[in-house]
């Protein structure tokens, strides 16, 4: 049977695995502008990956035009990652007609969307357990329909991506990607449904603060999808890390979403690949901005900008903040190494229900993550090392702040007493001597 008629084939186990042979209009890479890039890459000396403070400053205080001017301008330089017509879809995912995930949206009602990119919209739906079959609202089961832009070239390189690596990489904190549709030029993608949205949300968009254990959780479980990324038989780079990537479930578990600017990490003796420049300004790393040189450590860095957006519940970046504390980065370097002032960066809407030793670590973590030089960064191995014990830390600020009050009113009420005593002690020795 030929690669078309398994396409077109009804049945469950062809929807399952449906095949790459419609996806002909996708951009291959060919295997020498590969190793080009690999040679023009590994000319590049090894100073230049690390950038000193002028430089970094220079890098936080460009603005989001500028690195899409980058972006842009090394577009053609970088193909999709292979396609090939004899490629299948990776086993596991359902294929979903334009008309049944039309019907399990509602008609991609405006009330059903969840969320909005570059990519296009996202929808809440709902299917049947066993099958692509839509089912009534409430029912089956819940899902996220992405529907991609239909003029968007860059969009269907993403959507490709998303489910090349999705579709093959499966770990508790990844999202599941369900299934997707390709149909005329229709491009969508269906995953699990992550009810409590996005990391971004909670941090900055919630009157209720997010709590500390909550925190330090999502951290735990980001980092942990991370590092099975970069320890994969192939390494997976993930290069758009940041706090709207970040899915929570009903229990705060944290999973990572949106695989479009995923990378293929450096293969044998390589050290990096060489890219185009992608991603969001405020967490891609200065080094890999200026060279286009893409490490494990260039995800380590953004990882350590949403620490300290955990820590601080400030964004990367804030246009509305005075001048010097626009760019988290540059704002909270100086105090990540002070342990006296290193407080005045935990978020104030904590109200002091935060773990100390707890923040201490984390802005520790998030330094060394932070480091100017890429190598002496740390694995994501070794960050959720360091992660995992703080999980059960009570020691809370304002236990701290309670245990001292309490001291210091036992304290004061013991010389209120003393000073009662003697005073009353020599009011009557002077009574007796005038007496």
């Amino acid at each position: 049977m030929g690669d078309e008629e398994l396409w077109k084939k009804g049945g469950m186990e062809e929807k399952r695995c449906g095949c790459w042979v419609v996806l002909k209009k996708g951009l291959c890479r060919t295997s020498s502008s590969s190793k080009s890039n690999r040679a023009s890459g590994d000319a590049l000396p090894r100073t230049s990956l690390v950038c000193d403070a002028v430089t970094e400053t220079r890098y936080l205080n460009a603005s989001n035009r500028e690195l899409s001017a980058s972006h842009e301008a090394q577009l053609s330089t970088e193909e999709a990652d292979p396609l090939t017509s004899e490629k299948k879809a990776p086993c596991g995912l359902l294929q979903f007609t334009f008309q049944e995930l039309k019907i399990a949206t509602g008609n991609f009602r405006p009330d059903s969307i969840l969320g909005e990119g570059g990519f296009g919209f996202v929808f809440k739906g709902w299917i049947q357990e066993n099958g692509t079959a839509p089912a009534k609202p409430g029912t089956g089961i819940t899902v996220a329909v992405k529907s991609l832009k239909q003029d968007a070239l860059q969009g269907h390189r993403e959507w490709v991506a998303e489910v090349n690596f999705l579709g093959q990489l499966h770990h508790p904190n990844l999202v599941k990607l369900i299934g997707y549709c390709i149909e005329d030029d229709q491009r969508l993608l269906v995953y699990e449904f992550m009810a409590r949205g996005s990391l971004e949300n909670h941090l900055f968009r919630r009157a209720l603060p997010l709590p500390w254990s909550s925190r330090l959780k999502t951290a735990l479980g980001a980092a942990k999808g991370l590092a099975f990324l970069h320890g994969a038989a192939e390494p997976v780079i993930y290069r758009d890390f940041k706090t709207s990537n970040i899915l929570l479930d009903s229990d705060y578990n944290a999973k990572l979403s949106d695989f479009g600017l995923a990378k293929a990490g450096p293969q044998g003796d390589n050290t990096h690949v060489s890219t185009r420049v992608v991603g969001t300004f405020g967490y891609a790393a200065p080094e890999y901005v200026m060279t286009g040189h893409l490490t494990s450590k260039s995800d380590v860095y953004s990882f350590g900008v949403v620490l300290l957006e955990i820590l601080t519940g400030r964004r990367s970046v804030d246009k509305k903040r005075p001048s010097g504390e626009q760019n988290l980065v540059a704002w909270a370097r100086p105090y990540l190494g002070d342990k006296r002032r290193l407080y005045r960066l935990v978020d104030p809407r904590l109200e002091l229900n935060y773990s100390i030793k707890g923040v201490q670590k984390v802005a520790h973590i998030a330094y060394y993550c932070l480091n100017r030089d890429p190598k002496t960064r740390p694995s994501m191995e070794e960050v959720v090392k360091g992660l995992m014990p703080l999980q059960d830390l009570n020691d809370f600020a304002i236990r701290s702040v309670r245990s001292h009050s309490s001291q210091q009113l036992r304290h004061n009420k013991r010389l209120d007493g003393n000073w009662t005593v003697s005073h009353v002690e020599k009011r009557n020795v002077s009574n007796r001597c005038h007496g």
